[in-house]
């Protein structure tokens, strides 16, 4: 939340929703900070996820929640192929947000892509893991860039 008040983003990107609390209140704060509609686009496997899957909401029900919000853009399916589909149509981010139920295996082929949706003041959160909960880290520009080219030389390689 810290983040989202000194960040004041206009634009969202959300990876993994799960059961779509974060997603909820993250929208509503940056409403309230911002002059215009917040745009926000989150991917998810929605229906079609695994049994292995954490728990999440349907698609209608994400678009239910989450239209009154702002401007919404919910988009069903692996996060890799979805954003290797939409990453030349959804411009730059404020703000990307990457759930730790992201699937690790498609969250590895992503990285390539997310590059093209950063700006020079893009903040990247990943969520890890802790002893309590999750906590949020911040992915530096550099890690990313290296973790692209990394995915890059495996599929060279």
């Amino acid at each position: 939340m810290q983040q989202l008040l000194s960040l004041r983003p206009a634009s969202i990107l959300e990876l993994g929703l799960g059961t779509l609390e974060r997603g909820e209140r993250v929208l509503r704060v940056a409403a309230s900070l911002s002059p215009t509609p917040v745009h926000y686009v989150g991917l998810d496997r929605f229906e079609a996820r695994q049994p292995d899957d954490p728990p999440g909401v349907t698609l209608k029900e994400a678009h239910r929640r989450l239209h009154p919000l702002g401007k919404v853009q919910l988009v069903p399916g692996n996060i890799d192929s979805s954003l290797a589909r939409l990453c030349n149509h959804l411009g730059r981010f404020d703000l990307v947000l990457i759930s730790a139920t992201a699937d690790s295996l498609n969250l590895t082929r992503c990285w390539f892509f997310l590059q093209r949706l950063m700006g020079s003041g893009t903040a990247v959160l990943q969520e890890q893991p802790a002893e309590r909960g999750t906590v949020w880290q911040p992915v530096t520009p550099e890690r990313i860039a290296d973790l692209a080219s990394q995915t890059l030389l495996r599929r060279a390689g």
